[in-house]
């Protein structure tokens, strides 16, 4: 963090009172129930303490932050650019583009989200406006974050999908139906492809990513931090790892900053400035659908909406969120 950021986040009180429904963030004690529910469905997070000097005293000791490893990213995000077609502007959204896909999605993220339904039913929308809001709350997102960033990279497309419907939480925690894959005693990522080629012939290799989540104090929600590694192991460098942020939303929102956490080790980071918007209007969707939404299932929707800038970097292997009727 530069010394504006570090002033900025000594001034800023630490938030006392839910904003969940009202503004989309989380205080910190919020921050630490989620991510016990996320590394509770999903072992391969686990929290961790950091460096000792650069703990905050809002957070226990050894829950300062979210962190799995070893996560494989087979593809780069320019290799995209074949599954999509048709790129036109968006009225009204300053430049905004708004892509069309021509063949099947990176892996099977935008197949998943269409299972989430806002009324609970586990079908596919059938309206352009369901399967297009989680797409239009991405975007606006982004838009609104670029006006806030000046260091910028890229250029790149938004992923379709409907916001998640946490209906499925049922069982006596409300947390995920037990048939839910997630429920499992232990879940890991697929194992890594043998070292595939591109449409040119050129061999394409297997990077690996550390992923964590902080608590930023000044913008009350989480805050997702990454660091990329060769196939042989070496540290990607930083433009290195933005070739794995979709590239329009690299330009607007991703910056390379040293982890709040972990001194001298720069991470590319996905700025936050918006987070608590978009999540406020993905739960005023849910609980106006009549669905009960509890702050400890934050991290399942926020991780849900950041595979749209991170598509190929294959972290989520969660659950497909769902909220029970109230």
């Amino acid at each position: 963090m530069n010394i504006f950021q570090n002033v900025r986040e000594y001034l800023t009180p630490v938030l006392s009172e839910s904003g969940f429904v009202t503004d989309g963030v989380l205080t910190p004690e919020e921050f630490v129930a989620a991510g016990d529910q996320l590394c509770y469905k999903c072992p391969t997070w686990r929290w961790e303490g950091g460096d000792v000097g650069s703990r905050r005293s809002y957070l226990p000791p050894n829950k300062q932050f979210l962190r799995t490893t070893g996560v494989p990213c087979r593809r780069r995000v320019t290799s995209l650019e074949q599954d999509y077609i048709g790129e036109t502007a968006v009225e009204g959204d300053n430049d905004w583009l708004e892509t069309h896909n021509q063949n099947k999605p990176v892996d099977d993220t935008a197949e998943r989200m269409q299972h989430i339904s806002l009324d609970g039913g586990g079908s596919s929308p059938t309206s352009s406006s369901q399967t297009n809001i989680l797409r239009t709350l991405v975007d606006e997102h982004f838009q609104a974050t670029a006006a806030a960033t000046t260091s910028t990279y890229g250029h790149a497309t938004a992923s379709s999908s409907s916001p998640p419907d946490l209906s499925a939480f049922d069982d006596d925690d409300n947390l995920v139906e037990e048939t839910d894959e997630a429920t499992l005693t232990y879940i890991a990522t697929s194992e890594p492809e043998p070292t595939e080629l591109d449409a040119d012939g050129n061999l394409v290799y297997t990077r690996t990513y550390d992923l964590s989540i902080s608590y930023d104090k000044y913008y009350r929600t989480p805050r997702v931090w990454l660091f990329g590694y060769e196939e042989s192991g070496a540290p990607l460098k930083p433009d290195d790892m933005l070739q794995d942020i979709m590239q329009d939303y690299a330009n607007k929102t991703v910056t390379i900053d040293p982890h709040p956490h972990l001194q001298g080790i720069p991470h590319a980071s996905i700025h936050p400035c918006q987070h608590g918007a978009v999540m406020k209007r993905i739960v005023a969707n849910l609980m106006g659908g009549g669905k009960e939404v509890r702050s400890d299932q934050y991290m399942f929707i926020f991780l849900k909406f950041l595979q749209s800038v991170i598509p190929t970097i294959d972290y989520d292997y969660t659950i497909d969120v769902e909220a029970k009727s109230s």
